[in-house]
C-alpha cells in the first residue's frame, strides 16, 4: 500500500472499530486459506512416545504448511508467543520465494520437549524423503529448542538440514533471569514473571494459575508496547487479535510446562559446535532491554572464538532500524520486518549459492 495513503487508512481504522474488525477478519480469512494443517506421512517417532506422555493430544504441536515456489523449505519455530503462523506474517512472501513454509505451533494445554523433537524429526525426515533439505528458522525461546534438538541429533546423519536461522536467541534460563543478588538496572517485567513461575509450587494449581495469569498480562503488555505510536495495517490488526486469542486460550498447564522447558536448556559452552552447517544469528539492537546484562548467549555470540566454535559456518548480524526513537527490540519481526527481511533474504540467497559464503562476510 502506498505510504501516502497509510495515515488515512490508520485514521479510518481507528475511528471505525467495525471497519477495523472487518479488515482484520478478512486478512485472517486469507491467511487461513493459504496455511493448511499438515501431517507427515510417517510419524514413527511421535507414535513411539504415545505411552510416555500423559496426553498425546495435549503435548502434540500442530503443524501447518503453506506452499511455496522454490526447493528450499523453511520450518518455523516460534518463541513463547505468538504462534509460528503469526510470528512470520511479514516474512511469508519472502520464505515462499525459496520454498514451502512449515509452521510448528505449540499445544495449548501442555508441552513436551521430547514430543516436540520427535515431531520435528519426523517432519524433517518427511521433507528429506521429498528430496529437499529445510532451513530451521527459530525465534527467541524457539532457538533454545532448536539448539537442544541439534545437540541431541548431532550424530544423526539421517536428518538433513540446509541451514539454521536464529533470531534473538534465548538458549538458557540465565539469558532471562540473573542470579538472585544481581539487580543492576532493575528487574525486567519478563524476568520477574519467570522467577515467580519457577518459585511456584507445582502441586498447587491455584498458585500456578495465578503466576501464569501474570505472564499472560506481561506478554500482552510487551506486544502493546511494540505497537505504540505505530501505523497498524489490517495485517497488524489481524495478528494482534490472533496473538491475544492465543494468550487467552493457552491453559495454565500449557503455559507452565512451556516455561519449564526453558529450565532444561543448557548454557552455550565452547566445547563443541551446536551446528556445523550454515547458520545466521540475528541480534536486535536492543536485545539488552529483554535479555539480562549477564546473558551467556549474548556473551558467547559476541566473543569471536566462542562464536566460531559454536557455529563454525555462522554469521552474526545486528538488526538496526537506523531510525531515531524506533530501535529494533527483541524478536521484533512483526514491527521491524523492513529491517529483518533484507538480511534474511541476503542470507538465503547466499545459502543457495554456497560459494558466496566463502567470500561474503
Amino acid at each position: 500500500m502506498n505510504a501516502s495513503v497509510m495515515p488515512f487508512v490508520q485514521k479510518t481504522l481507528g475511528s471505525h472499530p467495525a471497519i477495523a474488525g472487518a479488515v482484520s477478519a478478512a486478512t485472517g480469512f486469507m491467511r487461513q486459506m493459504a496455511i493448511k494443517p499438515f501431517i507427515p506421512r510417517n510419524r514413527r517417532r511421535e507414535f513411539l512416545l504415545k505411552d510416555r506422555v500423559a496426553s498425546l493430544h495435549a503435548s502434540r504441536a500442530q503443524i501447518f504448511k503453506e506452499r511455496g515456489n522454490g526447493s528450499t523449505p523453511t520450518i518455523v519455530v516460534g518463541g513463547f508467543v505468538p504462534d509460528a503462523t503469526e510470528l512470520v506474517e511479514f516474512q511469508r512472501p519472502l520464505f515462499r520465494e525459496y520454498g514451502s513454509i512449515y509452521y510448528m505451533n505449540y499445544p495449548r494445554n501442555g508441552f513436551s520437549s521430547t514430543m516436540f523433537f520427535a515431531q520435528l524429526a519426523d517432519l524433517i525426515e518427511d521433507i528429506n524423503n521429498r528430496g529437499k533439505k529445510p532451513v530451521l528458522f527459530s525465534v527467541s525461546f524457539g532457538c533454545g529448542l532448536i539448539t537442544r534438538f541439534l545437540r541431541e541429533n548431532a550424530d544423526n546423519g539421517a536428518l538433513r538440514i540446509r541451514g539454521v536461522v536464529m533470531a534473538s536467541p534465548v538458549l538458557c534460563t540465565e539469558d532471562l533471569i540473573r542470579p538472585e543478588h544481581d539487580k543492576r538496572g532493575g528487574v525486567r517485567m519478563l524476568e520477574s514473571n519467570l522467577k515467580r513461575i519457577f518459585k511456584s509450587d507445582p502441586a498447587k494449581s491455584e498458585d500456578i494459575s495465578r503466576q501464569i495469569d501474570r505472564a499472560r498480562r506481561c506478554f500482552q503488555a510487551l506486544f502493546e508496547t511494540g505497537a505504540e505510536n505505530r501505523q497498524l495495517s489490517g495485517r497488524h490488526l489481524a495478528i494482534r487479535n490472533k496473538i491475544m486469542e492465543v494468550i487467552g486460550a493457552t491453559s495454565s498447564c500449557g503455559g507452565y510446562e512451556r516455561v519449564m522447558a526453558l529450565k532444561q536448556f543448557a548454557r552455550p559452552e565452547g566445547d563443541r559446535p551446536i551446528y556445523a552447517g550454515p547458520t545466521l544469528t540475528l541480534l536486535a539492537e536492543e536485545e539488552e532491554n529483554l535479555l539480562v546484562p549477564t546473558s551467556p548467549t549474548l556473551a558467547a555470540l559476541r566473543d569471536p572464538e566462542m562464536r566460531n566454535t559454536l557455529f563454525p559456518r555462522g554469521k552474526v548480524w545486528e538488526v538496526n532500524s537506523r531510525s531515531s526513537g524506533d530501535a529494533v527490540a527483541h524478536a521484533s519481526l512483526i514491527f521491524h520486518h523492513h529491517c529483518y527481511n533484507p538480511l534474511i533474504e541476503s542470507w538465503y540467497d547466499k545459502l543457495l549459492a554456497p560459494g558466496l559464503f566463502a567470500v561474503v562476510s
